[in-house]
């Protein structure tokens, strides 16, 4: 049995006795009193903590949705990519959070004046300022960053919330589950393939992998050739800057959002002339009106367990699925 669950089932232990002489003391309370070495291992090397943290910073979004999914209120995140300062589906949780800076520059000043006790990082924004992030508190470095699960089990680790992490997994696996016995069930020619294009000012992205792509495979769906290609060599995303290369999107459904923090008049302009196309109108999804427009946010500024769970639920919804608990 590792260090942590051995130390989580002692915090258990204090909440039943605790229960009977005070009604006051919250789960975290009890958890992060819990004294023993606790290491916890990541991408960038371990972090060393003395007791489960109180204060947590997250330096990214996936890692603030995700404090969200575990009942946890930093006292620090960064700031959201668009919808400044927090994506409003997170802000009834999060309201008079500090600010410190954005993802792609904390202000380290600023963290240090909240004295964290955990700095929750990812290696792909913030390997250059790890060090620097190790002196103000224990940091770990997330790797990948749009991995909802590992960010969930990472930072459940970290913040002695382990079952409650399970649990949100268990959760979200019940959830898949449903969402695949219907669709096996309930549509005629499943598994469908699915594009999911991102318009931007000068171009569009065709996801593969990444978050939303990892959640359309865990749901059922396949990929195109061209897209299965592109995910065997690693490939998040296909860009495409011309018309020319449209029957490269052909799917069975469409899932589209615009670039938002661009010159959005220059991104509806762009997606106005790829869809006004005579070969746009030759693609599957199309042709079977089933192209969707999604949040943005949901679909890729997020990556955390929340906006997963919102984007499953758009994928009940599209599909006419009757809505899974969660």
């Amino acid at each position: 049995m590792s260090v942590i669950r051995y130390t989580w089932m002692i915090a258990v232990a204090v909440i039943g006795l605790a229960a009977c002489s005070s009604d006051k003391q919250t789960l975290e309370e009890t958890e992060s009193e819990a004294q023993a070495p606790i290491s916890i291992e990541h991408s960038m090397g371990t972090a060393e903590l003395d007791e489960y943290p109180k204060r947590v910073v997250t330096l990214f979004q996936g890692a603030t949705d995700t404090a969200v999914a575990l009942d946890i209120k930093p006292v620090g995140v960064v700031e959201s990519w668009v919808q400044q300062p927090i994506y409003e589906y997170l802000r009834p949780e999060l309201e008079g959070v500090e600010i410190v800076g954005n993802e792609l520059q904390p202000n380290l000043e600023e963290i240090a004046a909240l004295e964290p006790d955990l700095i929750v990082a990812t290696k792909s924004r913030h390997e250059q300022i790890y060090g620097q992030l190790q002196e103000i508190a224990p940091t770990i470095m997330v790797d990948p960053s749009n991995d909802f699960k590992y960010t969930l089990s990472l930072m459940g680790e970290a913040t002695g919330l382990m079952e409650r992490a399970d649990e949100r997994l268990q959760e979200w696996d019940e959830r898949i589950a449903d969402f695949r016995q219907q669709a096996e069930s309930e549509l005629d020619g499943w598994p469908y393939t699915a594009s999911v294009i991102n318009v931007r000012s000068d171009q569009i992205r065709l996801f593969t992998g990444g978050f939303p792509g990892g959640i359309l495979e865990e749901a059922g769906f396949i990929r195109t050739d061209g897209q299965q290609e592109a995910a065997d060599q690693g490939e998040v995303y296909l860009e495409f800057t011309n018309t020319e290369s449209i029957p490269e999107m052909n799917a069975d459904l469409f899932y589209v959002f615009l670039q938002s923090n661009q010159d959005i008049e220059e991104v509806e302009e762009g997606y106005s002339e790829w869809t006004s196309h005579p070969l746009w109108a030759e693609l599957d999804a199309v042709q079977q009106d089933q192209v969707h427009v999604v949040d943005e946010i949901t679909w890729n500024m997020s990556a955390g367990y929340v906006a997963a769970n919102r984007m499953l639920d758009d994928l009940y919804e599209t599909l006419g699925l009757e809505l899974g608990e969660k």
